[in-house]
């Protein structure tokens, strides 16, 4: 399977200057307007000094993310923005996030070498003066470095985007309440004009996969979803290791951070470029090869291969990631880094260390089920805790022996990630 994303990954909670001053709740109305700021950033540093820089900011018409819940944020991530009104200082909407920059600070690379990679957020269009703060933190909860910002609406330098040269796009599902669903916006990379047709069917293929999934199955109809049909000039995509480099939409390559099957793009400008002005939020990018690979990044994107045997398990793998916050649950021989410190609790819903396991999945345990459980014929099918996760064959824990989120050859995520799964789009889609 691929290697996740969520590197860096941590349970925290906003600091004290940050915290509601009102207490109440936001309400939409009151702060922002129908509209999306987009603010794009650097993230650049090394192993032992990070920095957050501002870039510039863009106005899109129509806010296509959460309405209510809006100080909340369903899993933790390993980054999170929040947006806080600058008179009263109340947190008036936060997201969280993971990046392929704090996953690069975990290779050797970054222990002599300073990179830079670019970031994008999109938060509400604010209706007053808002101050914006960025936070990364370590995999001990620890904040590596924060930036605060403010910004004006009015401000004069706010580029319009999305008002004209929309790329042309089209609607594959619909959700019965198009004001209160997910927006999937399916994105093609590697596709020449001609090839558009190929581009569908491969979107469709994709959607068939993870609506044969639980819960998706179930909640279809809040999800609404359209394909975004980018143009490359040259078909496929780059890999580096064979020489080859590709002229495609979003840039993609292959052997990212130097693994051969992991496919990303680096571009995350390029990409909110050719989104500007369609209804998305979150993102799958479809890239038009036959080799293996891909990867999920949360709240980011989920980037996958189409014409893999591999295809539909994979890009269903990804969404668990870049949507659904759930960590890997397979483990190597080897770990040349520690991905989870057997001391802190991860914050994906679906890995322990038992540092913290209350409010997880202790309640679907069966009462005398041995903890931790053995992988034997007996226990499969039974929730439990199975040693072996989160790339650590020791110390970590998962739910059940196998899982969508383990292995490519189990057909459904499992129990707990089901069930987390669902608890992120009632979330994002029931009834405060």
């Amino acid at each position: 399977m691929i290697r996740a994303l969520l590197v860096m990954l941590v349970c925290w909670s906003a600091p004290t200057w940050a915290q509601e001053v009102s207490g109440h709740k936001p309400a939409f109305d009151d702060f922002f307007i129908d509209g999306t700021l987009r603010i794009d950033y650097t993230f650049s540093g090394d192993v032992n000094h990070q920095e957050i820089s501002f870039d510039k900011l863009n106005s899109i018409p129509r806010w296509y993310g959460k309405r209510y819940r809006l100080d909340e944020v369903p899993v933790e991530g390993n980054g999170q923005i929040w947006v806080a009104d600058h008179h009263t200082h109340q947190i008036i909407y936060r997201n969280s996030f993971s990046t392929l920059f704090q996953e690069w600070l975990s290779y050797e690379e970054a222990q002599t070498v300073r990179r830079s990679f670019e970031n994008v957020f999109l938060v509400p269009m604010p209706n007053d003066t808002v101050d914006v703060t960025v936070a990364l933190m370590n995999n001990r909860r620890e904040i590596m470095t924060s930036f605060t910002h403010t910004v004006v609406p009015t401000d004069i330098l706010i580029r319009k985007t999305g008002n004209h040269m929309v790329t042309p796009y089209e609607t594959l599902q619909q959700a019965t309440d198009t004001n209160r669903c997910i927006h999937i916006a399916f994105v093609a990379e590697g596709y020449q004009e001609e090839e558009m047709p190929v581009f569908l069917k491969d979107a469709q293929v994709a959607i068939d996969a993870l609506f044969a999934h639980e819960p998706f199955k179930s909640m279809r109809d809040r999800f609404n979803i359209i394909a975004v049909k980018s143009p490359s000039k040259e078909s496929g995509t780059s890999e580096p290791s064979k020489g080859i480099w590709k002229e495609t939409a979003l840039h993609s390559h292959f052997d990212t951070f130097y693994s051969n099957r992991y496919l990303t793009t680096l571009n995350i400008k390029d990409l909110h470029n050719v989104l500007a002005g369609t209804p998305y939020e979150h993102i799958i990018v479809l890239v038009n090869t036959n080799m293996y690979g891909g990867g999920g990044i949360l709240n980011s994107y989920n980037l996958s291969m189409t014409h893999h045997p591999q295809y539909r398990p994979v890009v269903v793998h990804e969404f668990g990631h870049s949507f659904g916050g759930l960590g890997d649950e397979y483990a190597y021989e080897q770990e040349q880094i520690p991905m989870y410190p057997h001391d802190v609790e991860p914050w994906e819903p679906n890995l322990t260390t038992l540092t913290d396991f209350h409010g997880k999945w202790e309640d679907m345990i069966e009462k005398g089920t041995p903890r931790p459980t053995p992988s034997t014929p007996e226990n499969k099918g039974k929730v439990g805790l199975y040693e072996g996760a989160g790339y650590s064959l020791k110390g970590v824990y998962r739910g059940m022996q196998d899982c969508r989120m383990r292995t490519n050859e189990n057909p459904e995520f499992c129990p707990v990630c089901n069930r987390a799964l669902q608890n992120l789009i009632k979330f994002y889609t029931d009834e405060e």
